[in-house]
């Protein structure tokens, strides 16, 4: 039986986002139109609106739907002065000046916040930055629904999600806007979205994203993350009983409790990645947008890594249903592999 490792890139859907767009399929208004079928569509996709504001404490905000988080980066960030450091995700970086620097234990000095933008954690270490409020956008893609937040808390101007991330559909997200921010539309038509992206809503999407941004908060609440916390916590000191030679990165700062990013010198994070999966075991090389890219991961280099050891990296993300035994098992099948490459080729 396969084991996932790899939530930080993508989440399994659900049971609740699933059940819930299975019964919008009956729903077939346009959200546009007036009349009662319209009127129970557009329902649908304020209900989810108002679950999601509540979710990631956004009340009082707008809550603008995208494709997902790139296309909100990218409503946020077109033709606006922002700067942003290399650790923030390629959606960000695309449209920033890259400026902000990122010290060893991989946290970002913010300047001028308001023409600035910052993850609260990285997708690939799961290091969690230091607040800073007012800043023009905060991604909140990786830590939404993992640790405790809110949009209001922060004071931000923008924020971007996505509902793949906590178990919602692939292809759906958010910018989540301060009310009075203004923001050019990027796609332009018949108005939707209180004018900032138009086109017709994806109904079926935005239904399951409300339902997964519910249960997410349940399962924070609830304390399900401190569980999986200790799971990576097994992990990681078996594989650091085992050896000194791999580098856990974020070791000791405020990480995500679902991540462990294993640096091991000489071992190229893309061989371990196929050598888990021929083993049944999925995890990553960095963050799925860039990981099939053959490049070192920018954002380990950033905190200090040379370009040989970041190109040796994986990224080991657990979700709510990992068990210890996933955990357990993921360790000893590394070790075992560790132990062959070593015999085989004595590079480690």
């Amino acid at each position: 039986m396969r084991i996932y490792l790899d939530h930080n890139s993508t989440t399994p859907l659900r049971n609740e986002a699933k059940q819930a767009m299975i019964d919008a399929m009956t729903v077939v208004g346009n959200p546009s139109s007036v009349h009662l079928e319209g009127r129970v569509a557009k329902a649908l996709i304020e209900n989810a609106r108002m679950k999601i504001a509540e979710a990631i404490g956004a009340v009082g905000a707008d809550i603008i739907f995208t494709s997902g988080a790139t296309e909100s980066a990218a409503l946020a960030l077109i033709g606006r002065d922002i700067v942003c450091s290399r650790i923030e995700h390629e959606a960000v970086t695309s449209w920033c000046d890259v400026e902000l620097l990122v010290n060893r234990y991989g946290l970002v000095e913010v300047k001028k916040p308001s023409q600035s933008a910052l993850q609260i954690a990285n997708s690939e270490t799961g290091i969690i930055q230091t607040d800073v409020a007012g800043l023009w956008l905060s991604d909140m893609t990786q830590a939404f629904g993992k640790v405790p937040l809110a949009f209001n808390w922060h004071d931000c101007h923008c924020a971007m999600i996505s509902a793949h991330k906590i178990g919602g559909p692939k292809g759906v997200g958010a910018l989540i806007v301060k009310r009075g921010t203004e923001l050019a539309a990027q796609i332009k038509g018949g108005g939707q979205e209180m004018g900032r992206r138009s086109g017709t809503e994806n109904v079926l999407g935005i239904v399951g994203f409300g339902a997964a941004a519910e249960a997410a908060e349940k399962d924070l609440v609830s304390g399900e993350w401190e569980k999986i916390s200790q799971f990576r916590m097994i992990l990681e000191n078996m594989i650091e009983e085992f050896s000194d030679v791999p580098i856990l990165i974020g070791r000791d700062s405020d990480r995500l409790p679902n991540t462990t990013c294993l640096v091991t010198p000489g071992w190229k994070g893309e061989t371990q990645v196929m050598q888990m999966d021929l083993e049944g075991i999925a995890v990553s090389a960095g963050s799925a947008c860039s990981s099939g890219k053959v490049r070192s991961s920018d954002v380990l280099k950033a905190i200090g890594l040379s370009e040989n050891d970041a190109s040796c990296a994986i990224r080991i993300s657990l979700g709510l249903d990992t068990t210890e035994e996933d955990v357990e098992r993921f360790a000893k099948t590394w070790i075992k592999k560790y132990e062959n490459n070593l015999k085989r080729k004595n590079y480690i």
